[in-house]
């Protein structure tokens, strides 16, 4: 279920300004303090919305500062992860002895176990995103490395395509029908996890292509299965699908076909599978063609597969 916080310091009297933007900040995250300069002018206004183990915050505050202190971590039981994008504005984030910069574009992970500071010079908007730790599946080792590290698409590799595509399923996930927002929620935390495990020296690529490769393993004997179907399921765009499996060589099409002929080839070696008709393998296994399946089949292993099942029969189990 989907639950919205929306709160502005704007209609308040100014001596209340302070107090009720900390508590919401709290509420919202995790307990901090937060400082202004008292003969600089600033306002506060934030909306966040929640949706299962994910929430979308929208942060607009400045100048000012907000700390979380060694002994309000150890008090407070909440231990998320934190993900600040810059949309407007620069933000500084200091934590475990770094210290990240953060301009529009660029995205920092903290970590609400641990103190962190967050020094606004002027009015700013950034994008928050909150998450349970064990969702980015990286060890306590790697989430103290992670930390106030810039993260800027204009750097390439995983972030250049992962950023952009982060932006448009938050931006999503807040517009899509009920029955679509678990879904896309979902994929905007495998897409942190993505960028997390690329800045922890790990490949990003094995998260969603072993999550797109195995549901297709699935799917296998659907006629009808191509890239847009693929894409729409994951909620990402048809063109990173397209470069994910670009990345390994090959295409979309040529994956299916290859799973598919991979299978039917099995099948039709397995004693118990005797009394199938080529053409009932080849339609379980998502052929909608028995003459199609059997020049792919020809193609690929030098022989028809008629030719295939007396090779594989008489060679018996050990074959």
């Amino acid at each position: 279920m989907l639950t919205a916080v929306s709160c502005t310091t704007r209609d308040l009297a100014p001596g209340d300004r302070l107090d009720a933007w900390q508590r919401v900040l709290s509420r919202t995250f995790v307990d901090v303090e937060v400082t202004v300069q008292p003969d600089r002018p600033w306002t506060g206004e934030l909306t966040a919305e929640r949706l299962g183990a994910l929430q979308i915050a929208t942060e607009d505050f400045g100048p000012g500062a907000i700390l979380r202190a060694a002994r309000t971590a150890a008090a407070d039981p909440r231990t998320h992860i934190l993900v600040r994008r810059q949309l407007t504005g620069t933000a500084l984030l200091l934590q475990d002895g770094r210290t990240a910069e953060l301009h529009p574009g660029a995205l920092a992970f903290h970590d609400a176990r641990r103190p962190f500071r967050i020094v606004l010079p002027e009015p700013q908007r950034a994008r928050i995103l909150m998450v349970p730790r064990a969702l980015l599946r990286l060890d306590e080792r790697q989430l103290h490395a992670l930390t106030a590290g810039t993260v800027d698409e204009a750097e390439g590799g995983a972030a250049a395509l992962l950023l952009p595509l982060l932006d448009g399923l938050v931006d999503e996930v807040t517009r899509a029908t009920a029955a679509r927002r678990e879904q896309l929620a979902r994929t905007v935390v495998e897409i942190l996890a993505t960028v997390a495990l690329e800045r922890t020296g790990r490949p990003p690529e094995p998260v969603l292509w072993e999550r797109i490769t195995a549901s297709v393993r699935d799917r296998l004997g659907e006629p009808g299965l191509g890239p847009r179907d693929i894409a729409d399921q994951h909620a990402i765009s048809l063109r990173y699908l397209h470069r994910l499996f670009q990345r390994e060589g090959t295409t979309v099409g040529a994956w299916i076909r290859a799973r598919r002929l991979e299978a039917a080839r099995a099948e039709l070696a397995l004693p118990g599978a005797a009394h199938r008709s080529i053409a009932a393998v080849a339609a379980r296994w998502g052929f909608a063609s028995p003459s199609h399946f059997s020049r792919a089949f020809r193609d690929t292993y030098g022989m028809p597969p008629a030719q295939w099942r007396r090779t594989a029969g008489a060679a018996g189990p050990d074959g």
